[in-house]
């Protein structure tokens, strides 16, 4: 495992609005809101020869009546508990947003108090929502927060990708001070990841940085939307597994996490395209969902609004590119968000006059209808040298 060293008094910058959240509000024993979260369920191992079988049970995973969601690890071996190496010992929950919520870049936050002993495993972490076609670990994962029973004191952030994978991960950790344990109190956890670059912060102090530069010239995968999991694993490669002195149950308590858009400060982010109206090319509630017909929208900074040219002649936010339907040359097709492809629908020249044009239609990005009002459709339509045509950077 590579360790970076630590790296501490950067404070953190001000994230851009806020994207999405959960603050478990509700009753105690309650559910975690079902429209934001799912649930892995199984004993296989998960890759690491862990012990734990997931449930969706209330008993593995509830909302506490204080404002918390509670992920608890049991000792138990129910006789429908089935692993493939035999009979699982435990029970715990993982919860995921796959389906439900996805970003790229952004600030991904949780506050969160750890379990403690040995063999326990809690995370806070996301992959690639390209996962199910491109699997792991070319999808990429995201760990903002790993501890493991035997280092009470110490959180792991590590990026996983094609030829840094498992123990071969890019880490960094950090130590709290004067054998203070994380398991004894909350703190929060924290990345701030934009196109070039994923730091970092426990209670705000960075200790960690990486950037393509640190990959060892193997490939970034870090450019499309993600999705988070939360969970607690016991056993496995790492941690290794219980033994006399590991208690059950065990808890990780989760006060809240919030997503918030990529703040572009000069950091390599993308730059809004406005035209018509002094407004902004947008992507309709910053969902990233293939197909999101592009709209024209009153600039406000956010990472649906960031539109980076990586050189390709693609024009690219929140992980995927511009696109012409079904790469269409009719006028009115519709300008809009899809997968990256290398398709030339995908291929975009804003030219010295202001036109945005797809050379392969050899027609403009065009506002529907001259209209200004926040929502109007962009359109694919013959270079006139409108006013409804004309884009420049900002």
């Amino acid at each position: 495992m590579l360790v970076a060293p630590q790296t501490s008094g950067t404070a953190l910058a001000a994230p851009g609005p806020l994207t999405w959240s959960d603050e478990f509000n509700g009753p105690a024993g309650g559910a975690p809101d079902p429209s934001k979260w799912s649930y892995d369920i199984g004993g296989g191992g998960w890759g690491n020869n862990e012990q734990q079988y997931y449930t969706n049970s209330r008993s593995n995973s509830a909302l506490d009546g204080n404002g918390n969601m509670v992920i608890t690890a049991r000792r138990e071996n129910p006789a429908n508990y089935n692993c493939h190496y035999g009979r699982c010992q435990y029970t715990s929950a993982r919860l995921l947003t796959n389906g439900k919520f996805t970003q790229a870049y952004g600030r991904f936050e949780a506050r969160i108090k750890v379990p403690r002993g040995q063999g326990i495993w809690p995370a806070f972490w996301m992959l690639g929502n390209d996962l199910g076609s491109v699997g792991w670990p070319n999808s990429g994962e995201i760990d903002i927060m790993e501890n493991i029973g035997r280092e009470p004191s110490t959180v792991h952030g590590t990026l996983h990708g094609p030829g840094y994978s498992g123990g071969a991960g890019i880490t960094s950790s950090y130590t709290l001070p004067g054998g203070r344990r994380l398991a004894d109190d909350f703190h929060v956890y924290t990345v701030d990841w934009a196109p070039d670059s994923i730091t970092w912060y426990i209670d705000g102090i960075q200790y960690g940085r990486k950037t393509p530069a640190d990959l060892r010239g193997n490939r970034w995968v870090f450019d499309h939307p993600f999705f988070m999991i939360l969970n607690v694993a016991v056993g496995g490669h790492w941690p290794g597994y219980p033994d006399g002195t590991t208690q059950f149950p065990q808890q990780m308590t989760i006060d809240y996490v919030r997503v918030y858009a990529h703040q572009n400060n000069g950091g390599g982010g993308g730059n809004a395209i406005v035209g018509y109206a002094n407004k902004c090319i947008d992507v309709p509630g910053g969902n990233s969902v293939d197909g999101a017909r592009l709209q024209l929208w009153t600039c406000n900074g956010t990472a649906a609004q960031q539109w980076t040219a990586p050189g390709d002649g693609t024009l690219r936010a929140l992980g995927k590119c511009m696109d012409v339907a079904w790469g269409s040359s009719a006028n009115g097709a519709a300008i809009q968000l899809a997968n990256c492809s290398g398709n030339p629908a995908q291929q975009f020249v804003l030219s010295a006059a202001g036109d945005l044009v797809n050379p392969q239609a050899n027609k403009c990005v065009d506002v529907s209808a001259w209209n200004s009002a926040d929502g109007t459709p962009l359109q694919l339509w013959e270079c006139n040298g409108g006013a409804n045509q004309k884009w420049r950077r900002a």
